[in-house]
């Protein structure tokens, strides 16, 4: 029974890092991202679609990404979408492949991304905690109907700080690389 509290613990809270990493995908850096395009859906003929499922995507180079359509009469409607997203790209278009370039950042503009880095960080921190403290009241609920030792308890609730501290630390590091990256030039 413990097991398995500390288990679906462990779990959600992986899970929570893992949530983490790809809500830092999304912020923008100064390098081209193909996650930059997610928010992208593209009108084809009368349905919003990914910009992933009607062309190929490509970073030939660090401030450049190339999106090559398989059906070059939607290349106007890819730019039209491009700029709708509202993503802060600018698309242009050689009649057969749309160029996204990725323009540099400005120092306020990094400190300020690195600042929603920090809060998007700090929300899953909390999450974490919140995890740790849905663990702990469900021990306790255990121990009140005395289907466990307070001993047991105290165990348990000293494993889940344990994981708990491993994964605001794995936080920490994620939250650190992506700053790194933001600020780097």
């Amino acid at each position: 029974m413990i097991n398995s509290i500390q288990k679906e613990a462990q779990d959600k809270m992986s899970k929570t890092t893992a949530v983490l990493k790809a809500d830092l995908q999304k912020v923008r850096t100064g390098r081209a991202s193909l996650s930059l395009l997610d928010p992208v859906k593209v009108d084809y003929y009368g349905t919003p679609t990914p910009l992933s499922q009607i062309a190929s995507l490509a970073i030939p180079e660090s401030r450049m990404i190339t999106i090559q359509p398989w059906d070059a009469s939607i290349i106007k409607e890819i730019e039209k979408a491009i700029l709708k997203a509202n993503i802060g790209l600018t698309p242009s278009s050689d009649g057969k492949m749309v160029r996204v370039s990725i323009p540099p950042l400005t120092e306020q503009r990094r400190k300020e991304i690195v600042k929603t880095v920090q809060k998007i960080s700090e929300e899953h921190k909390v999450s974490v905690r919140n995890i740790r403290r849905d663990a702990n009241e469900v021990l306790k609920g255990l121990k009140k109907d005395g289907k466990i030792s307070e001993d047991d308890m105290f165990k348990a609730q000293d494993y889940i700080q344990k994981i708990t501290d491993e994964h605001v630390k794995q936080i920490d590091e994620i939250n650190r690389e992506k700053e790194k990256e933001i600020l780097e030039f």
